[in-house]
């Protein structure tokens, strides 16, 4: 009868240990991985469409929006960016058109536009005019105008957010347990509006023996987690962070969370976004000492003039 129960005793206190996943093994290179991936979101923020290049974000309403630099136009691009009457934006019934004055060379894939539609319900192609550029968003029942300028002085010196030392100890093992397909969770924005989201499954996970659960979202190829924890409080983006983390290989339902790789989104750094924030259930009550601090205060607001 002993020999019975002792296999049964080892496979459930191993069934318990797979419970709480620990820490994931890194590579003897992870410190030298973790810095290219800050270099190549560095990079990536300071590209042309980069969220440090973001100037404006300019709602629409239904009829005629005149645009260009001049204080008087619906629209007001910045100063010196644009003639003070560059054209007009016309909504109507869902679909968006715009029309450059007189003499007003805006282009799209380097060719001069008339009358060109810059939203028909599904596409939302851009536009140029000297260094800027812009296309049409569309949340919820809002639709606006997202501008960028390729020419910003802070966005050019911009050497990275403040962060915690890459430690291997945030290098986390995480069970995905699969949602039933069509499963959403409520997701609300900056604007605070609310949206049903898709999401994938859930990801179990211990920090100091204690296991924690975040809900993910589709994210393309990987799946994406908006998450809030106690740091927020002092160190981090008081509205929370973002992450990437890959899908468990097949045939298994273990994943990595790299807490090291967790970052500020758009709208700690720059008015003009509409980040989503992270739903109740992925608000930890726990500190991760980990991956971006909060911007300091010379990005702010500031980084778009």
């Amino acid at each position: 009868m002993k020999s019975q129960i002792i296999p049964v005793l080892i496979l459930l206190l191993f069934a318990c240990s797979e419970v709480k996943p620990d820490i994931a093994p890194v590579p003897d290179n992870y410190l030298e991985q973790v810095a290219e991936w800050k270099q190549d979101r560095i990079e990536r923020l300071k590209a042309p469409d980069g969220w440090l290049r973001l100037a404006g974000m300019y709602i629409l309403n239904e009829g005629e929006n005149t645009f260009g630099s001049s204080e008087e136009a619906d629209i007001s691009f910045p100063t010196g960016t644009i003639p003070e009457h560059a054209g007009s934006f016309f909504v109507e019934s869902g679909i968006i058109t715009m029309i450059p004055a007189e003499s007003i060379d805006i282009l799209h894939d380097g060719e001069p536009v008339s009358e060109f539609i810059l939203y028909d319900g599904i596409e939302t192609p851009s536009v140029e005019y000297g260094s800027l550029k812009w296309f049409v968003i569309t949340r919820g029942e809002l639709t606006a105008i997202r501008l960028y300028n390729s020419e910003n002085e802070k966005a050019d010196s911009f050497q990275g957010f403040p962060s915690y030392p890459a430690d291997p100890v945030w290098h986390r093992q995480a069970r995905f347990i699969p949602n039933p397909d069509g499963t959403t969770i409520q997701v609300v924005n900056v604007l605070g509006q609310q949206d049903d989201t898709r999401s994938p499954g859930t990801l179990e996970f211990t920090v100091d023996g204690s296991l924690y659960t975040l809900d993910a979202l589709e994210g393309g190829e990987r799946l994406f987690v908006i998450f809030a924890d106690q740091t927020n409080r002092t160190e981090t983006y008081q509205a929370g962070r973002y992450m990437y983390i890959d899908y468990p290989e097949p045939g298994s339902e273990l994943t990595v969370i790299d807490f090291n790789k967790a970052y500020n989104p758009p709208c700690a750094f720059n008015i003009f976004t509409t980040c989503q924030l992270p739903p109740p259930q992925n608000r930890l009550t726990v500190s991760i000492t980990a991956g971006e601090k909060r911007p300091v205060e010379w990005i702010g607001l500031q980084i778009s003039e």
